[in-house]
C-alpha cells in the first residue's frame, strides 16, 4: 500500500529545539523574579520597622529554606539578565545564525550559573556569613 501523500499534523514533525528551552527558561526566570521581589519587600518594610523587626526578618532569611529561595532567585537574576543582553543582539539582528545563536545560548547558561555562584560567595563573605 503506498504511502499517502499529504501533510501531517504538526505536532507529529515537530521536534525539540534548544531555542524552545532557552525561551521557556527566560519566562520562568522572570516569574521567579517578581514572586522574589515579595522577599524583598518584606526584608526593605522590616529594615524600616526598626532594629527588632530587622533582627526578626535577618534571623527568618537565614533559614536553609529562604536561602535556598534566594540562591535560586540569584542564579534567575544572572540568567534573566544574560539572556535579556543576548535578547538585545538580537533585536540589533545580530547573531541569529543558528552556530552563533547555539553559541550564546549556552554560554548564558554556563556564564550565569558561574556569576550566580559567585555573586552568592561574594555576599555572603561580604555579609559575614558563608551564605
Amino acid at each position: 500500500m503506498p504511502k499517502p501523500n499529504r501533510p501531517l499534523s504538526p505536532f507529529m514533525q515537530y521536534r525539540w529545539q534548544y531555542t524552545n528551552t532557552l525561551s521557556i527558561l527566560h519566562r520562568i526566570t522572570g516569574i521567579l523574579l517578581s514572586l522574589s521581589f515579595f522577599v524583598l519587600v518584606y526584608w526593605l518594610v522590616a529594615a524600616a520597622g526598626g532594629p527588632d523587626r530587622h533582627a526578626a526578618a535577618v534571623e527568618r532569611l537565614g533559614s536553609p529554606l529562604l536561602q535556598f529561595v534566594m540562591f535560586g532567585a540569584l542564579l534567575s537574576f544572572c540568567y534573566h539578565l544574560l539572556n535579556g543582553v543576548r535578547h538585545l543582539f538580537f533585536d540589533a539582528i545580530v547573531g541569529f545564525d543558528r552556530p552563533t545563536a547555539r553559541a550564546s545560548g549556552w554560554a548564558v547558561a554556563i556564564a550565569s550559573v558561574i556569576l550566580g555562584i559567585t555573586f552568592w560567595f561574594l555576599l555572603g563573605a561580604s555579609l559575614g556569613s558563608a551564605a
